[in-house]
């Protein structure tokens, strides 16, 4: 594990901690109908707060064994969650998926560029990866948005690969991917950040 935190010029993305579990709550329960359409592991209704505290003590174990990067979307105080996003190593290697999902209030002012664009750097950067894809539902067109804004190119659609809650059909997807001699020029490059380590030293 190379990092346990980022900083970028609004938000913290870091580890989430068990005892984040009332804000990422809070996050979700005020962004249900936003979320739905989108995110299949969006709970009917409100979840019990013990349910989201044990979610997030997975998340925490999958980090530290450098099996899987969630992490949180903070504003800079950490006072508030504004969505999640994550690192993820389900593509192969030296390649990382970026996830992300914003609270319904906290769409709309470039946050979900700010993340990706940052973790695209921390993937290529700090982690050596050589290509990170983004993959998003066709119809999401604010998410769709996104990684063409930061240079990537759209290689791809895939039917019937991404997951719907119980009951519904697959949906397509696009899959969008810029690669580590890519970046170098690429609209990422305005996304500045600081990593830091559990210790809270920068790899």
């Amino acid at each position: 594990m190379l990092f346990r935190s980022i900083e970028t010029e609004r938000l913290v993305l870091r580890c989430w901690e068990p005892d984040d579990a009332p804000l990422l709550k809070d996050a979700v329960d005020r962004s249900l109908e936003h979320l739905r359409p989108w995110m299949p592991w969006t709970p009917d209704e409100p979840e019990p707060l013990d349910l989201v505290y044990e979610r997030l003590r997975e998340f925490r174990a999958r980090f530290d064994n450098d099996d899987d990067y969630v992490l949180g979307a903070f504003e800079r105080d950490e006072s508030r969650v504004v969505g999640g996003t994550g690192l993820h190593k389900r593509i192969g290697d030296r390649a990382f998926e970026i996830g992300y999902w914003l609270a319904a209030d906290a769409i709309g002012a470039g946050r979900a560029t700010e993340l990706a664009g940052a973790l695209t750097r921390v993937g290529i950067e700090v982690l050596g990866a050589d290509r990170i894809e983004i993959r998003v539902d066709p119809a999401n067109a604010a998410s769709e948005r996104v990684p063409e804004k930061l240079g990537y190119s759209r290689e791809a659609t895939l039917r019937r690969r991404l997951p719907m809650k119980q009951g519904s059909d697959l949906r397509d997807v696009n899959v969008w991917t810029l690669f580590a001699n890519e970046l170098a020029g690429s609209p990422c490059e305005q996304y500045g950040y600081v990593a830091y380590d559990a210790l809270g030293r920068e790899p």
